[in-house]
């Protein structure tokens, strides 16, 4: 007796309809599932524009909660008691073309909220059933959005561009991203939608970063990868401009913005890695990305002849524009530490190979020594250059498209996975790579780190990992 009234509750506990032997009655008084769901009208916004929330929802109110996410957490805006315009349906194509679902809430920016990251939080709540199931129930979820700066560069001349296209690549919400993996039925898309509750990867990566950087008194401007493209005006405001942990999915308007910026004596600094690895395409203003990755022969570009914004990787021989122009560094010649199989015992460090170098300014860094293996500050992806090594230290060939100048600081070995890798006509077997920590000048100067987790040092304190960090702030934002 007493297990026949566990499983009778358990299952009026889950809220299941249809339930044998249950009068008719009982199951209509079950309450439906609760749940809420939004996201944002746009990405990025100045203070003083318009910000407007679409969303879904079982209930017929909600709350809302607006926190930026700095040295600390902190909470600027709540409201409450939100008429929530109902539950809306999930168009089969949410993954690549968006929800198409109602504002139900409107605001403008205030004019005195600080550039930076801003998570929204949704809340719903009730007492369950009206005669079954008296739960006290809540469900809560999550977005975010970016506040540029009112006044750009007059109170930072660094500007962080965060990794918003690769947030949209990896959401699979609605069932698809740019990825088989977790996919449904594992199928990868080739188009994925804005317009759609994201995943942010902020707090893996960018977080940390900022957290280190305010703590520190380093003030940052703040922006999306979009606005690099749609609002190059923004460049002209700053000195440095930032790349921080998986940036991974870039535009060839991005692209050009930043190498004139570079060209015209700007300076980027890549704390990033398997930087600039794949070419997208905005679509519908920026609200959607295409990029057709391994399928780049069905991909509508591949028949014409101009290839240039084929959206395959930016090393492809026919695109002819390897991301080391940019950075310096490439993931054909990087890859994995630390993950997918490749290096799994490897120890997540830089061996330095130039110590008298400026970056290294204050570390009291010999030559073979090693730094991050604590934090694994080398670890998940990692880009690097073709090297010839003469006298025990690591040169450039130049021949990937790494510039002339580009100097070779630091090491670690890397290697991308053989199933991963191998759909590329032009992969050369077997070949063991290295991420590169470098710098090279081309009117202005670029750094990068060439390892997605190197904020993960400054999250732990590690103190080389640190003066490096602000040895290229300090002297690339002046």
């Amino acid at each position: 007796m007493f297990k026949r009234l566990f499983v009778f509750s358990l299952i009026l506990a889950l809220g299941i309809l249809s339930i044998v032997g249950l009068p008719a009655s009982a199951q209509s008084d079950l309450p439906p599932s609760l749940s809420i769901e939004g996201y944002p009208d746009r990405q990025s916004l100045a203070p003083g524009e318009e910000f407007a929330l679409h969303t879904s929802t079982t209930a017929s109110e909600y709350a809302i909660e607006f926190a930026r996410l700095g040295a600390e957490r902190k909470v600027v805006f709540q409201k409450s008691k939100i008429p929530s315009g109902g539950s809306h349906a999930i168009p089969e194509s949410a993954s690549s073309h968006g929800c198409n679902w109602p504002i139900s809430f409107r605001m403008p920016i205030p004019t005195d909220w600080p550039t930076g990251y801003y998570q929204v939080t949704f809340r719903v709540a009730d007492s369950g059933g009206k005669f079954v199931v008296r739960n006290r129930r809540t469900a809560e979820a999550d977005t975010f959005f970016v506040v540029r700066s009112a006044a750009p560069g007059a109170n930072s001349k660094i500007l962080l561009q965060l990794a918003t296209n690769t947030y949209n690549a990896y959401t699979n919400w609605g069932g698809g991203s740019l990825y088989a993996f977790h996919g449904r039925a594992k199928l990868q898309g080739n188009r994925v939608s804005f317009q759609r509750p994201q995943t942010s990867q902020y707090s893996n990566w960018e977080y940390p970063f900022v957290q280190w950087a305010e703590k520190n008194g380093i003030q940052l401007d703040f922006a999306t990868n979009l606005d690099l493209e749609q609002r190059p005006e923004l460049l002209s405001n700053y000195k440095l401009v930032l790349s921080v942990g998986h940036d991974e999915y870039w535009s060839a308007g991005m692209r050009d913005r930043l190498e004139t910026f570079i060209g015209k004596g700007g300076n980027v600094a890549f704390f990033s890695g398997n930087t600039c690895c794949w070419q997208v395409r905005p679509e519908e203003n920026g609200q959607s990305l295409t990029c057709w990755k391994q399928a780049f022969n069905a991909d509508p570009v591949f028949k014409t002849d101009d290839h240039s914004t084929l959206s395959t990787l930016w090393s492809h021989h026919l695109v002819k524009r390897p991301e080391n122009l940019l950075t310096g560094v490439g993931f054909l010649y990087g890859g994995y530490h630390l993950s997918h199989g490749e290096f799994m015992d490897g120890k997540g460090a830089f061996t330095v190979h130039r110590p008298e170098h400026w970056i290294f300014a204050g570390t009291e860094m010999k030559p073979k020594g090693e730094f991050g293996a604590k934090h694994t500050i080398v670890g998940y992806e990692c880009d690097g250059c073709e090297l010839e090594w003469k006298a025990g230290l690591p040169y450039p060939t130049h021949r990937d498209g790494t510039p002339e100048t580009f100097e070779v600081l630091a090491t670690c070995p890397t290697r991308w996975a053989a199933d991963d890798c191998e759909w590329y006509d032009r992969w050369q077997r077997g070949r063991t790579g290295a991420a590169c920590l470098g710098v090279y000048t081309r009117g202005g100067t670029v750094f990068t780190c060439g390892s997605t987790d190197w904020a993960h040092g400054l999250r732990g304190g590690d103190a080389v990992t640190e003066r490096i960090t602000k040895n290229v702030l300090g002297k690339l934002s002046k």
